[in-house]
């Protein structure tokens, strides 16, 4: 119900307030004054500002002319601050706050534009009229499929098959991304808005461009949506509610009753049990990859733990841009053998392990223990393996004879010389034309292989796919090198080969085996407040409590309704509390 005349306005709404810990919606009256001749529009999702325990609050109507909740006399609303979420995303946001324990108050703020917009654009369908490869439409039928293309794929043909339905929601991973998809649009003439500036623009009607949050954002006569690159962890909210952009998207889609396409090089389980799997054809996709060149550093001299080994020092020599990533931030510590240089990870997950009170080794993923020796020579001498760009940066400057670079997050020096060092960062930034990346080397992908996560194959696969888009083709001459202790790694396995079809279902066998999510429902419980709060939990029928592991909890089930139904009820207690549901 929309409210284009004010002699309609409703006499009542119900509110729900823009703070994070209350999840109730109230009731207030419409000042007879709007009523009576302004400018005011009041619609499901609009903004308004309301006096709640003798302050004023931001809030969103959420329903018109609600049955009265009680018979005392309403307050008055304070202010209409223009348009906000259409009906369809309160909805969703509401489905989204259930689903992942959270407060309905902080999706409707990424759903909400950044500056107030009073007056929309008149509405309209942008739609590509030109012709679209029979398999890209395709990907389109029913309630839509999961594509596996190459990284040095073009999937043009199915932004243009998604705009062919009209008016289609493209999630991309960064901004950058979203923003180069978004000119490109523009430049074959179909009407865009890029998510958060575009907004008005995106309630109007356009081809909707943008990243995580625009998956609550607004659309008219939405005619499909796209997750490009659905493996990426980007799309995941860290703060909680801990939702993920490629559920809600689904959701979404079902709600509307348009198609849904979950597009990667490497598709998650989820996404192998979201939609049946469209795929390239086996050559088009081992082209699509560049060549993987893995240094395996196990048979290097005993004792050796070095950086840099001879074969990366002397493929660094040769002509060319090259990229060298050594991710540090958020990653452990590595042991490895002294003698022989193996590293001494879990043999049930193949995760990080670390040393506890002297003599066991503890596995940080999934908790085995077992003794502190080497798996491979049996020795028990065992060294810490400490990395850092910096150091990385003033050692291959004096190992190659030249300048080198530095590239990240926070800090960029010599950032156009033709050898530079950084964090995955510089992964993720375009290169200029003139300046392309001829290689890309990661000094120490073992760090990624043993990650903390449970997604830490999908994470570090998804570098080797960042990677990949930064050299091109094996065709095109783009080569990766990729140091290791850990040369007969699936993840190294799959992308040498260019076959990710088995990486993907052997992840989805290891996360049923392990009862990982998606196979289960899961949820981390940590802060000071973990502790009291699982203890209120107890041990229900059909939850497994594993932890604390690193004070943290991580509480199963077999299902999220059954997760989120003995979750919910909980008291949260007054300490700092977060439940990262997946």
């Amino acid at each position: 119900m929309l409210s284009a005349d004010n002699n309609e306005l409703p006499e009542v709404v119900r509110v729900q307030p823009d703070i994070a810990a209350l999840d109730r919606a109230f009731d207030y009256a419409v000042p007879p004054t709007w009523r009576a001749g302004s400018d005011v529009d009041l619609r499901i999702g609009g903004r308004v500002r309301v006096e709640l325990h003798g302050r004023r609050v931001g809030g969103w109507i959420v329903e018109l002319e609600p049955e009265p909740a009680s018979e005392v006399d309403l307050r008055l609303l304070q202010k209409w601050s223009g348009h906000g979420p259409q009906a369809s995303v309160i909805d969703l946001a509401k489905w989204l706050a259930g689903r992942w324990l959270g407060a309905p108050a902080k999706s409707l703020r990424s759903a909400s534009p950044r500056k107030n917009v009073y007056r929309l654009p008149g509405v309209g369908v942008s739609r590509w009229e030109g012709p679209v490869e029979h398999w890209a439409a395709n990907a389109f039928k029913g309630e839509g499929t999961s594509v596996r293309l190459a990284p040095a794929a073009d999937r043009w043909q199915l932004v243009l098959a998604a705009a062919a339905l009209g008016n289609p929601l493209l999630l991309m991973p960064t901004i950058e991304a979203a923003t180069h998809l978004a000119d490109r649009l523009r430049r074959a003439g179909l009407s865009v808005a890029l998510l958060p500036d575009d907004w008005a623009r995106a309630a109007a009607g356009a081809v909707v461009v943008g990243t995580r949050a625009a998956a609550l954002g607004p659309t008219h006569q939405l005619g499909s949506i796209v997750v490009f690159d659905e493996h990426d962890e980007s799309y995941r909210e860290e703060r909680t509610p801990t939702w993920h952009a490629r559920e809600v998207a689904v959701e979404r889609a079902r709600s509307a009753g348009v198609p849904s396409v979950l597009v990667s090089p490497a598709l998650t389980p989820a996404a192998l049990r979201t939609h049946p799997v469209v795929t390239q054809d086996r050559a088009a996709e081992h082209a699509g990859w560049p060549a993987i060149e893995i240094i395996d550093r196990r048979g290097e001299p005993p004792g050796r733990l070095g950086l840099f080994s001879e074969e990366l020092a002397r493929a660094l020599r040769q002509p060319g841009r090259v990229a060298c990533v050594l991710n540090r931030t958020g990653r452990v510590r590595l042991l490895a053998c002294v003698a022989c240089g193996e590293l001494t990870n879990c043999d049930r997950c193949q995760g990080a392990v670390r040393q506890v009170e002297g003599s066991t080794l503890s596995c940080l993923r999934c908790g085995e223990e077992r003794p502190p020796v080497c798996a491979s020579c049996g020795g028990a001498r065992l060294k810490n393996l400490v990395l850092g760009v910096g150091r990385a940066r003033e050692e291959l400057s004096a190992l190659i004879g030249e300048v080198v670079g530095e590239v990240t997050a926070s800090a960029r020096h010599d950032a156009d010389a033709r050898v530079v060092v950084g964090t995955e960062a510089i992964l993720r930034e375009t290169a200029p034309r003139n300046a392309r990346w001829s290689a890309v080397a990661f000094l120490d992908f073992d760090q990624h292989l043993t990650a903390l996560r449970q997604t830490a194959d999908s994470e570090a696969m998804g570098l080797l796919i960042l990677a990949a888009r930064q050299v091109g083709s094996r065709r095109a001459g783009g080569r990766v090198f990729v140091q290791t202790r850990m040369g007969e790694h699936r993840v190294l396995d799959a992308a040498k080969r260019a076959d990710l079809g088995g990486f993907s279902t052997a992840l989805a066998s290891q996360a049923t085996e392990m009862r990982w999510p998606p196979a289960v429902a899961q949820a981390e419980i940590s802060g000071p407040g973990a502790a009291a709060f699982v203890d209120r939990l107890g041990q229900p029928l059909g939850l497994d409590v594993l932890g604390p592991n690193d004070e943290r909890w991580l509480i199963r089930s077999d299902t999220t309704d059954a997760l989120i139904a003995a979750l919910a009820p909980i008291d949260r207690g007054d300490e700092r509390l977060r439940i990262a549901v997946t």
